[in-house]
């Protein structure tokens, strides 16, 4: 089953159990998921990639705009926009841990023989490669600067 029945399937058991959180959160998916098959003016199958990249796309719109609304004191509309991106983040492939990253980067930084932020580039673009849909951006950005640093 690919990621659009996957997601057809969970939309009709939010409906069975009325469910707006998962309804609201997986109704942007599936409208993401169209918008991109349907791009270039006709109808093109996405690849697992495209998929992955469109969920973490989704979750961290979410996560942003929790940012936001925390930032106005609007702590009801966070916690919405956190709950929809746990929602999205189910259909996300297992997330790596920060050790994960950091030994994935390490043998990165070995075999590119980066040695310091001027080679941080290079580094991101392997990292971001290898951990396409297992790991945050902003995370393994993160571990490349403290590591390099």
């Amino acid at each position: 089953m690919n990621l659009e029945e996957n997601i057809m399937a969970e939309l009709k058991t939010a409906m069975k159990n009325k469910d707006k959180v998962a309804l609201e959160a997986l109704r942007a998916v599936k409208s993401a998921i169209l918008m991109a098959k349907t791009a270039g003016g006709k109808e093109t199958a996405l690849s697992a990639e495209a998929e992955i990249s469109i969920l973490q796309k989704q979750i961290k719109q979410r996560k942003e705009s929790a940012e936001q609304f925390s930032a106005q004191d609007r702590k009801e509309m966070a916690e919405l926009e956190l709950a929809q991106a746990a929602v999205i983040e189910k259909f996300l492939p297992k997330q790596l841990t920060e050790n994960e990253i950091e030994e994935i980067l390490g043998s990165i930084i070995a075999e590119t023989g980066a040695i310091g932020m001027k080679d941080m580039g290079k580094v991101m673009g392997l990292a971001s490669e290898k951990m396409a849909g297992k790991a945050d951006g902003k995370t393994i950005s993160t571990l490349v600067k403290k590591l390099l640093g």
